[in-house]
């Protein structure tokens, strides 16, 4: 957006006059008559006239000219982003058909509208996803009673090597903020998808309807990773990591019945992801199989259903009634550590846009470094279509980034090159460069860039969107014009992204260190600016620490040339508000921001703080006159600010000082010495008697190190007038016992509800 021009008195007709009339009873009471018909307010009328056309002019001069020279020098600010998410259809009241949907389709939640990025086939069932939770507290005689059952079902006693663990069957419905972790929560590493039919429709039906289509599968996973590295040579979309993820459905024998050592298979499923899975969340295009490999064993035992390898029990009857078959997503080994906020089926990625066709900006002129506007920025990156119309002839224009780089209306020989040189496919000429966060689109000077011609009709297409108010909640977004009957939507989770424009004031700020870098990260300096400008993120704290590698622990600052370590703190965290840490979304947006302005030889880690937890205990004597409640608040009160990773007075936007830091300093031990004469320092405080600092589980020491990235986060703190208490007393006392045990066969064994 080009900077505004300041006004040096936006004083308008309006506001003259009105002060005027108003200073009338002060300067000339005897003046009663201010109707418009009076030749005094006639007079007053006719100077303030004057004198906003002299404010007007004034306005022009000296700020215009200043800020112009600015202008030229095409400093921009940050577009607004368009957000994006995650729907799911549902088939409630149609018919059970396969309905597909193309890309483009129009949602909303309320008046912000949404459109999907890609088609989809909607099938006519329902998916419900559970997983194996273990039993916290296995009683022994429960467990005894299993085993006695699975030893008289396998016609003698169970092998030494198999231990039996019992599990019940839990729902992944999202409602659960901290996810399933495959490898902690599960007792199988496994994810289990029921696909049902409908209420009221026969499975077998169905899975003639839904054999060799395509199931759309939507996954969140938790982003609650705080490290993100941008290697030397350039960053690169992987894939390739949600190939660890297997998703598999049962290997159906003859006549759908197991023999043998009835041991169940499963066959791999033909899986498309559309992006990384373990980065963000995003869809996988399943093609199911056949109708005959859609079915279920026939033949299970009371004690193998949930059992073993064996999908997880359904206690609800009706729903095994509409079974058609599972699904099941099965880690690696190098992968048991994924955690799943939600899964679902017939789902779609959406972004925050309105699109606009055809909309007429004007007519070509014929002159150089022609400018027109659009009426309704911001844009959405290369969302823009335009089309120039001479006559009967009308063609496309091409978006570029820098007009310098396009080719001039008219032919040129090569002057520098010898005659008969080839000097390679000529540039193209129709081309234009646009303003996102404006709307202002530019032609070239005809050197560099066509311009348009003479009275030729210019349009664009283009989409648009809200910002920052495409950040929606959960079931936000539910309405559409355009859906078939009997199609519902929703959004399962929150959509993500959405940010508004740079102000202008925050731009102004910037101009120092835009002219300095250039967008380009070649300083610390460079580094730290530049992520602040990052759209689409709050951030509270950068910290750039150069040639320093945090992999390579505990080393210190000089020991990985080529290695910078960008620390960002977000400036909220609902999850843990004096702690903040960044979530997967926070850092691959400021990833994205860094990769394509970075120098390619560059290694830039991207990190969250790493907390390290402390317990404290003061005691303390109060002075008489003084409330002991409001001090012993107070001393907690100091002792966290003088704590905490962030310091909410701090300008991130101001110049860098040695002395002036935001919030804790990076390798500055904590010490009781320190947080003593913290403590003395509050007002009402007489002396302070004592101040304990503990480590975790540690004991009281003098000092908590702080290497690397760590800084401290006060997991209790107690403040006591006389002596302090004891740090034991404050965080409790606890053992752990540890052994190693001999590797085993672990069989899940579903929990059996004793009332039905």
């Amino acid at each position: 957006m080009p900077l505004q021009i300041p006004k040096i008195d936006d004083r308008r007709y309006q506001d003259l006059l009105d002060e005027a009339l108003n200073r009338i009873p002060v300067h000339n009471p005897e003046w009663t008559n201010f109707n418009r018909s009076d030749p005094g307010v006639t007079l007053i009328e006719l100077f303030a006239f004057m004198t906003e056309s002299l404010l007007y002019r004034a306005n022009l001069i000296p700020e215009r000219n200043r800020l112009k020279f600015l202008q030229l020098l095409g400093i921009p600010l940050n577009s607004a982003t368009s957000a994006r998410g995650i729907v799911t259809f549902l088939n409630e009241r149609g018919l059970p058909k396969t309905i597909t949907l193309d890309s483009g389709l129009e949602i909303s939640a309320g008046e912000v509208p949404f459109r999907t990025t890609r088609g989809l086939d909607v099938l006519p069932i329902e998916g419900k996803v559970y997983f194996k939770r273990p039993v916290k507290n296995e009683e022994t005689e429960i467990l005894d009673y299993y085993r006695q059952l699975y030893a008289s079902f396998q016609d003698g006693e169970l092998a030494d090597d198999v231990e039996l663990k019992l599990y019940e069957t839990a729902l992944l419905d999202g409602s659960n903020d901290k996810g399933v972790s495959l490898g902690d929560d599960t007792i199988d590493n496994s994810i289990w998808i029921a696909l049902l039919a409908g209420e009221n429709e026969d499975p077998k039906k169905v899975r003639e309807e839904i054999a060799n289509k395509t199931l759309s599968l939507g996954i969140v996973p938790s982003l609650d990773e705080t490290t993100m590295v941008l290697t030397a040579g350039g960053q690169q979309a992987n894939k390739e990591n949600s190939s660890w993820l297997n998703y598999e459905i049962p290997k159906m024998p003859a006549d759908n019945r197991l023999f043998g050592d009835r041991q169940p298979e499963y066959k791999p499923l033909n899986a498309n992801a559309l992006n990384d899975l373990l980065q963000e969340p995003g869809i996988i295009e399943i093609t199911l199989p056949s109708k005959a490999e859609l079915e279920f064993w026939e033949n299970l035992e009371p004690l193998e259903l949930g059992a073993d390898d064996f999908p997880p029990t359904l206690e609800d009857t009706k729903l095994n009634e509409r079974l058609i078959t599972w699904l099941r997503i099965r880690a690696a080994a190098t992968a048991v550590k994924i955690r799943f906020l939600w899964i679902g089926i017939n789902a779609a990625n959406v972004s925050q846009r309105t699109k606009v066709s055809n909309e007429v900006l004007g007519t070509g002129n014929g002159e150089p470094d022609q400018i027109l506007k659009i009426s309704r920025p911001p844009v959405v990156p290369r969302s823009v279509r335009l089309f120039v119309s001479n006559g009967e002839l009308t063609e496309e224009w091409t978006e570029i980034d820098d007009l310098l780089a396009a080719g001039s209306e008219v032919a040129k020989p090569a002057l520098r090159q010898p005659p008969g040189a080839k000097t390679g496919k000529p540039k193209s000429a129709k081309v234009f460069t646009i303003n996102n966060e404006s709307g202002e689109i530019s032609f070239g000077n005809g050197e560099y860039g066509q311009r348009p011609p003479l009275n030729a009709r210019i349009s664009v297409s283009y989409d648009y969107g809200a910002g920052l108010a495409g950040n929606v909640g959960v079931g936000a977004i539910k309405t559409s014009a355009v859906l078939p009957a009997g199609l519902k939507v929703l959004n399962p989770v929150r959509t993500w992204g959405g940010a508004d424009s740079e102000n202008v004031l925050d731009g102004e700020r910037q101009i120092k260190s835009y002219l300095r870098h250039h967008e380009r990260l070649v300083t610390a300096q460079d580094f730290k600016t530049v992520v602040l400008r990052t759209p689409g993120v709050l951030i509270g704290r950068v910290e750039v620490i150069p040639t320093f590698n945090p992999d390579f622990s505990p080393n210190e600052p000089g020991d990985a040339p080529g290695a910078v370590t960008v620390l960002v703190i977000p400036k909220y965290d609902a999850k843990q508000p004096d702690a903040p840490v960044p979530d997967r979304f926070f850092l691959d947006t400021i990833c994205r921001y860094l990769d394509e302005r970075r120098l390619i030889t560059t290694e830039v880690f991207l990190r969250g703080a790493v907390y390290k937890p402390i317990w404290i205990s003061v005691g303390i004597n109060v002075v008489a006159e003084k409330s002991v409640a409001e001090v012993r608040e107070a001393v907690k009160k100091s002792l966290l600010e003088f704590l905490a990773p962030l310091d909410p007075k701090f300008d991130l936007l101001g110049e860098p000082s040695v002395e002036k830091t935001n919030g804790w300093r990076l390798r500055k031990p904590v010490t009781a010495k320190e947080l003593l004469a913290v403590a003395s320092r509050v007002s009402g405080v007489m002396f302070v008697n004592d101040v304990l600092l503990a480590e975790g589980a540690n004991a009281a020491g003098e000092q908590v190190a702080m290497n690397g990235l760590e800084l401290p986060r006060v997991m209790g703190i107690s403040v006591s007038v006389g002596d302090a208490l004891p740090v034991s007393s404050l965080r409790g006392t606890s053992t752990e016992t540890g052994g190693t045990a001999k590797p085993r066969k672990i069989v899940p064994v579903p929990v059996i509800p004793e009332n039905c």
